[in-house]
């Protein structure tokens, strides 16, 4: 796997997916098909920084399509399938559920099948060499309590949420479709991610773009929660060497050995907002920081062990998490004709006028 292969990546227009397709098409020579419906979190301009390449393809489709996405396979060709179109936001899936339901599981499911099919029609040394990377979350682990070790590739399933349910039925759907039909399937399970390019719903974008518009900088319950955040960008590469290098019928978890509480991570995006764009008033950004009504069965932990994958891979990350979070806060403050336009996308923001 690797030279000059071509790979389909669904959800290729939002935050992960996309920093995948622009590390592939820049630190490697492969080409890529990116499938996505283009959804509220989904923007194509996160990719215009190769749209012109010409090793790069876009295709507006829904995963839950089986004849576009049969149309597709059959007109590209591709080498490998990195599936990472998803409803992710937690909030949203309380909310309404169906959504996550219909994209995660059904979508997965009728994604497997098309690809099952066209996978079984190809010649015997591309199906050997075909893979299908089923990309997914910690959150399918459950929640850690205060002094349990790290989730690993064994740790057991135990969802809580209606986003992370439909998740893990999804991962089920994968290894179901290798054990069953033999397709090649591999599946990553990631931390909390952050970086360029997150839609601002998200924690890590919500409070940069909450204290640069001087408004209540929203925290749940007391901020106690604890997350292992992980650099869009080291994902993206970790990704990248699990489709080429990893073992079929394998698991692989990916983490940025950043474990942080809520609070922690909020208190410290506020400390370089004061230093690169202080309040008019000349108060400190922490004062606006607001605690509300804690979410529905929201998890109090996740911590990922990923040394499996920088043992057998040979990945680590490269971003330390200070200065990875510094680089996005500046990333925001110098990029607001990305963000702007999607903030107005987003009924739940509060930020604008």
């Amino acid at each position: 796997m690797g030279v000059g292969m071509k790979i389909l990546v669904t959800g290729g227009a939002g935050f992960i997916g996309s920093a995948v397709i622009r590390h592939v098409l820049q630190d490697t020579d492969c080409h890529i098909v990116n499938i996505d419906k283009l959804t509220y979190a989904a923007t194509l301009t996160s990719l215009a920084s190769v749209a012109d390449y010409p090793r790069y393809r876009f295709e507006k489709a829904d995963i839950g399509d089986g004849a576009a996405v049969a149309r597709i396979l059959t007109e590209h060709q591709p080498d490998a399938v990195m599936h990472l179109a998803a409803e992710t936001h937690v909030d949203r899936s309380i909310d309404g559920p169906a959504t996550f339901i219909a994209t995660n599981v059904v979508g997965t499911f009728t994604l497997l099948e098309q690809v099952l099919g066209y996978w079984r029609g190809l010649p015997e040394d591309r199906r050997a060499a075909f893979r299908f990377h089923h990309v997914s979350t910690d959150e399918v682990y459950g929640s850690l309590g205060p002094n349990d070790g790290a989730f690993t590739e064994q740790t057991a399933y135990a969802p809580r949420s209606p986003y992370s349910a439909s998740k893990a039925a999804a991962d089920h759907l994968a290894a179901a479709w290798h054990h069953t039909y033999g397709l090649p399937v591999i599946v990553s399970n990631c931390s909390n991610n952050y970086g360029p390019y997150q839609f601002p719903e998200k924690l890590i974008p919500l409070i940069i773009l909450k204290g640069q518009c001087g408004k209540p900088m929203p925290v749940y319950g007391t901020g106690e929660h604890r997350r292992d955040w992980l650099h869009v960008e080291d994902h993206a590469r970790a990704l990248y060497a699990i489709l080429t290098k990893g073992r079929v019928g394998e698991r692989y978890n990916v983490g940025g050995g950043n474990e942080r509480s809520n609070i922690e991570v909020v208190r410290a995006l506020c400390t370089i907002l004061d230093e690169l764009r202080p309040r008019p008033d000349g108060r400190p950004h922490a004062q606006a920081i607001t605690f509300v009504a804690d979410r529905p069965g929201h998890d109090l932990r996740y911590a990922i062990d990923a040394g499996k994958t920088m043992r057998e891979l040979g990945w680590t990350p490269k971003f330390g998490f200070a200065t990875g979070l510094a680089d996005t806060v500046q990333w925001y403050l110098d990029h607001a004709e990305w963000w702007r336009p999607l903030i107005y996308r987003g009924d739940r923001l509060g930020l604008g006028a």
